[in-house]
């Protein structure tokens, strides 16, 4: 089971991850610092963000989420827990430059270090 579950959260980041990443104003804002994956699986504004910007990280957050509720029902585990795993996951792939969010609330920049992640990612 526990396979099964690790496995279903690999597809899980990817499906999310995926539909972004074809999105040139994601790319942008990404590349910008002016957004960054959170612990719980959802991506956030770094700072004030414009309407637009906000509109964007709301509609990826609504895909994101569409892809946990598919995927907690299919795996017998709870959004949250899919969610949680994801943004360890997530925050784990961030390159260097990038901006996460640590577990603390501060927003910080990757570096070639591994990211400050939630003790209970594995």
């Amino acid at each position: 089971m526990r396979r099964t579950m690790i496995a279903l959260l690999l597809l899980t980041s990817a499906a999310a991850v995926s539909a972004q990443e074809r999105d040139p104003a994601y790319a942008a804002a990404r590349a910008a610092g002016q957004i960054g994956e959170q612990p719980d699986g959802y991506i956030g504004v770094v700072g004030g963000g414009t309407p637009a910007l906000k509109a964007l990280v709301a509609k990826i957050n609504i895909q994101r989420k569409a892809v946990y509720t598919q995927r907690s029902a299919a795996g017998g585990s709870t959004i949250q827990e899919l969610a949680f795993v994801s943004g360890c996951n997530l925050i784990a792939k961030t390159a260097a430059g990038e901006k996460y969010q640590s577990p603390d609330g501060r927003w910080l920049t990757r570096t070639g270090d591994a990211p400050t992640r939630d003790p209970r990612c594995v």
